[in-house]
């Protein structure tokens, strides 16, 4: 068999296209739809409604058949949500709902959040209630009527999946921290479940995320939208073809984090916002006073709620890697950084992963670098071509393919190598989109997500094992099977570090 045919025998399987048939129906197919129409419309519930979970509720918004019937959020609502633009939430809501006035609420004139001395952005309104309004107001814009199926509003999880009886699907925005308790209890529910990415934050959470998934045989999916492009087939298919032979090294940087990072917890607490549950969003992590530091945005610099720079970031970078290269679990990783705390991620680090020989396929090293920190220029880039702030390179035995940080405009170097270069044919399924992907998969479970919980499963191993490497600053070798590490006693804590007493999964 040639090698684009099993380069296509493996996508299709890893991305989940070779799963068992089985249709799921959705609750409205049923007819409990309440006034809308009994057809393919999908009762969603969007969990937590921060800044990036607004974006991602919008956007499904959008959708023909997504209705929202719920939100969810610990904190009521508040206004130091970080906006990428001076008025970005009030200008998505007029687009949405086709009108130039009325939301300027959202996006208030007032002091810019500082995300690090060096960055600052317009503060926004988020939380349970604003998006309540926002779900309201298009919920009666589509039905054409000024009275519409009601969204619902809750602050725990656990009471909308009890509660929300006719819910066929959630979306998880939460922070990181909270991905695997939320997703694990809808999936237990009987719900699909899109996550944002990273995955989660610990290898336990992952394994057990990917375990019920695929006992459930829900549709899953991460936001990880680069494993649903053009590109990430594109490559596939040329190191499927041979393009650079035998791929045995992968270089990727990242000018990450642009949020707090290397330094200690705060020493003390302050009192927490009128109408947010600090209870709540602390969920699985051990008790704390609150304290700014922690949210929004920047929690994702704490070990306890986040996945630093490494893990938000190689997560759209590892998936595209481990498509290309059908790579399993790593054995081994090893780090170095700048000053090391206990409660945060590094400012910057540099990390070593192994993986063995696989299928054919030569052992590859994998080196990341985040920070500001970047490899060496390659001797063979046209003297023209400068290294770009964030990049991915694929060293193989034959040649080197160069793309941008998640596989975008990938192109063989040097640029003589490229313009000999001719393409293989198109072997390889595409894809409607990440998000489109999982609606499809919730009503024919024939069709496939990419970026599933199994699959992803592994990715988000990878990366927490680099984390683990990054926070003991000691080389680990790593038991996939056996979920065992080969290093300090501390390292082995981290794979399944306890959980507030009811959060574990």
């Amino acid at each position: 068999m040639n090698a684009p045919s099993m380069n296509r025998r493996h996508f299709l399987a890893s991305s989940g296209a070779a799963a068992t048939a089985f249709t799921i129906i959705p609750a409205a197919v049923l007819g409990r739809t309440g006034e809308t129409a009994p057809n393919s419309r999908i009762n969603v519930a969007f969990i937590g409604v921060g800044s990036q979970g607004l974006r991602v509720m919008i956007s499904f918004l959008k959708q023909p058949e997504v209705q929202a019937v719920a939100v969810c959020d610990p904190v009521k609502s508040a206004a130091d949500y970080h906006q990428w633009g001076q008025s970005e939430f009030a200008n998505e809501v007029h687009r949405l709902l086709g009108v130039s006035s009325g939301w300027e609420w959202l996006s208030p004139n007032q002091p810019m959040l500082e995300l690090t001395p060096t960055m600052k952005v317009p503060a926004g309104v988020c939380g349970r209630e604003p998006a309540q309004k926002i779900v309201d107001a298009w919920n009666a814009k589509r039905s054409g009527a000024t009275r519409s199926r009601g969204c619902s509003s809750y602050a725990d999880f656990r009471e909308l999946l009890d509660r929300e009886r006719d819910l066929d699907a959630v979306v998880v925005c939460s922070p990181d921290h909270l991905h695997a308790a939320i997703s694990i209890a809808a999936l237990k529910a009987g719900k699909h479940v899109y996550c944002q990415k990273p995955m989660t934050r610990t290898i336990h959470e992952a394994g057990r995320m990917a375990a019920v998934a695929k006992e459930s045989g829900l549709a899953t999916q991460v936001a990880v939208g680069p494993q649903a492009s053009e590109d990430t087939r594109r490559l596939c298919e040329w190191v499927g073809a041979g393009a650079i032979g035998k791929v045995r090294e992968v270089i990727n940087w990242s000018s990450r984090p642009f949020w707090p990072q290397g330094i200690p917890a705060p020493a003390a607490g302050q009192p927490v916002p009128e109408g947010m549950d600090w209870d709540l969003w602390l969920g699985p992590a051990s008790e704390r006073p609150f304290h700014h530091a922690y949210l929004p945005f920047v929690w994702r610099g704490w070990v306890d709620f986040g996945c630093g720079a490494f893990g938000d970031m190689g997560c759209y970078s590892f998936d595209t890697i481990f498509r290309v290269l059908g790579l399993d679990a790593p054995v081994g990783a090893e780090a170095s950084s700048t000053n090391r705390y206990a409660a945060s991620y590094p400012l910057a680090s540099m990390v070593h992963l192994e993986f063995e020989a696989r299928g054919g396929q030569a052992p590859v090293k994998l080196r990341w670098f985040d920070g500001g920190l970047r490899p060496a220029r390659p001797s063979i880039l046209d003297a023209s071509e400068k290294l770009e702030a964030e990049g991915l390179m694929f060293v193989g035995d034959q040649g080197t393919i160069l793309a941008d940080f998640v596989g975008g405009r990938p192109r063989l170097i040097p640029s003589a190598a490229m313009r000999a270069f001719k393409e293989p044919p198109k072997t390889l399924p595409r894809s409607p989109g990440n998000e489109r992907e999982w609606l499809d998969a919730i009503g024919d479970r024939r069709k496939s997500t990419g970026a599933n919980f199994v699959f992803s499963s592994k990715v988000t191993e990878a990366l927490c094992l680099a984390n683990m490497a990054i926070r003991c600053g000691e080389p680990l070798g790593w038991d996939s099977a056996a979920l065992k590490v080969a290093g300090p006693a501390e390292a082995q804590q981290m794979v399944n570090p306890p959980a507030r007493e009811g959060w574990g999964v």
